[in-house]
């Protein structure tokens, strides 16, 4: 019974421990727009064995890509803060929306297909598909924990 106790004890302080740190990750300093591309393309070489010329040239679509991220963030960010709520978009609206998304990644697609060889771009897709379904996975779980608190 007292190591059951014991037991129940440690998970319960790693627990706490993990969350706690947790929240230390937002509160360190932004990377910048070219750090992040920077460290972005020395994972990529890593992952894809780039030469330097590859690097050379994945550097503004990957700055480029984030970016838009960084705006869309930025975007999100001021109308949290101003407090004003989700505007519904029309169906119109939507489809504009989903439709400049996807050109932008049909066209990151095709440039990252130009610059890669084969082999890397098929490593390169595996990642891709590994990040969006974790991404898809996180996003989820998020809207669970959103739903199961109201």
């Amino acid at each position: 019974m007292k190591k059951i106790i014991a037991v129940l004890i440690l998970a319960v302080g790693f627990t706490v421990t993990t969350q706690a740190q947790k929240g230390k990750r937002n509160k360190l300093e932004k990377l910048t727009v070219k750090q992040q591309t920077e460290l972005a393309v020395k994972k990529m070489t890593l992952q894809l064995d780039l030469t330097t010329t590859q690097q050379r040239e994945i550097k503004p679509l990957l700055a480029e890509k984030i970016t838009q991220r960084k705006i869309m963030h930025e975007k999100r960010k001021a109308m949290k803060e101003n407090g004003e709520k989700r505007v519904r978009l029309s169906a119109d609206e939507r489809f504009k929306r989903e439709s400049k998304i996807l050109d932008n990644k049909i066209a990151f697609k095709a440039e990252m297909k130009r610059v890669l060889n084969k082999q890397q771009y098929e490593r390169f897709e595996k990642m891709s598909a590994r990040k969006t379904h974790k991404a898809k996975k996180r996003m989820k779980k998020k809207k669970h924990r959103k739903d199961s608190k109201q």
